[in-house]
Order: C-alpha cells, then structure tokens, then sequence
C-alpha cells in the first residue's frame, strides 16, 4: 500500500505563500485504479509528483511498505522510483535521438546497465510494445510516430521495469478523445491483467469514469 497522511504543499513567489495542497490523505491498495479530478491549479500533478517521490511535500508522509519515503537519503529514493514507479505524462518525453525500443529500455539502463541482455529484458519490452500495437515501429524514432504512438511507448517506458504502481499525469491531453479512451481503455486492462496500481490525473470525468474511486480536487482538498 502507497499512502500520504495529511499532505501540504505551500509554493513561494518572493515572501508571499501560495498553498497548492492544504491537508490530503490517500491510501492506494494494490490493483486499484483511481483517478484524480479537477480544474487546472487545484493541485492534481502536485499531489501525483508527491506521491511518486518526484516533489517533497512541505508537510505531511507518504508511506511506502511502512517507511516514509520522503525521509530517505537521494539514491534510495531513486531506487524506490525507478523499481517500484512507473510515470507516463501528459507531454511524452521520448529522446528523440534513440528508437523506440531504446526509450522504452531506457529505465532499465539504468537499473541494470550492461545486464540487460542477460536478464531478457529486451524480450520484455518487444513483448510490451506488442502488446501495444507498436511491433512494426520498434526501429522508428520518436518524431516518426503519431502522438497516440508516442503515449503507447511512454506507457512501455513506464510499466518495463513492472512497477507496482503507475502514475499517469494527464496522459490523454494530447490526444483526440477516442485515442484517449483507448490509452485509457490499455491502462485499464493492465491494472487488471497484472495487479499494478494506478493512478490517473485528468480533467476528463468520461475517462475518469473507467476507474474504481474517482477523487475530486479543488482549492488544495478533496470534496469527496
């Protein structure tokens, strides 16, 4: 179980605070899918990049397997990250200078370096990007592919490692509504086929409505 206990997040422009979360608790169980709705600025990419040890909250926990994960030093909160967390985001960050299949290696490099071979991780992420309808693009490059193939291999980058928690930040926003129902539609079916939690930011309330708990945020508190 990921859990954050009475989570804040105050930004600063010079002397004048500016509270983006005021309070929030969550517990997230294995094989659920929630999501996180609201406007834009209520704080939903807050709390996920809190959630996902990307941004330390200015007050409150966030436990992980007993351990507060922000009470860490740096390279085991990178651990934690990269072998438990996977993220897909709403802009696709692929490299453009490598293929396909390398971005989707790309955390696994970095877990494993020159074992890579060894482990058959390359099957893996063949086998993903199957999966994801993408077997006759592994040798393209990023700004070869559609922007619903970008996310498909963003989603491959995220789930190589098979995190047991995926973290999506808007990750339709830039694709036509049914290409987002499909992305949304392959989340869905991975959360249920593995046991994978997940956790999807939109403003969509039709996408949202995939998901087994939908949480409303507005002005820094859930108002459900």
């Amino acid at each position: 179980m990921l859990e954050a206990r009475d989570i804040h997040k105050t930004y600063y422009q010079g002397e004048k605070a500016i509270p983006v979360l005021k309070g929030l608790n969550l517990k997230l169980e294995r094989d659920r899918f929630i999501a996180v709705v609201g406007p834009s600025g209520a704080g939903k990419s807050t709390l996920l990049h809190i959630l996902g040890g990307l941004d330390e909250p200015s007050r409150g926990r966030v436990i992980l397997e007993g351990q507060d994960i922000y009470g860490l030093n740096d390279t085991a909160l990178s651990g934690i990250r990269n072998r438990s967390m996977g993220f897909v985001f709403q802009f696709y960050h692929l490299l453009s200078e490598f293929t396909v299949l390398e971005n989707v290696l790309m955390p696994v490099w970095v877990r494993l370096g020159s074992r890579v071979r060894q482990e058959g991780i390359r099957d893996n992420a063949l086998g993903l990007l199957g999966r994801l309808g993408l077997s006759q693009r592994v040798d393209h490059y990023p700004d070869q592919l559609s922007g619903g193939e970008q996310q498909r291999v963003a989603i491959a980058r995220g789930l190589i490692n098979k995190p047991e928690f995926l973290f999506c930040d808007e990750p339709t926003g830039n694709l036509d509504l049914e290409t987002g129902s499909e992305i949304i539609g392959l989340l869905r079916e991975i959360n249920l086929e593995n046991g994978m939690s997940v956790i999807l930011v939109t403003h969509n309330m039709e996408l949202a409505a995939l998901a087994d708990i939908v949480y409303q945020l507005k002005d820094g508190i859930f108002i459900n």
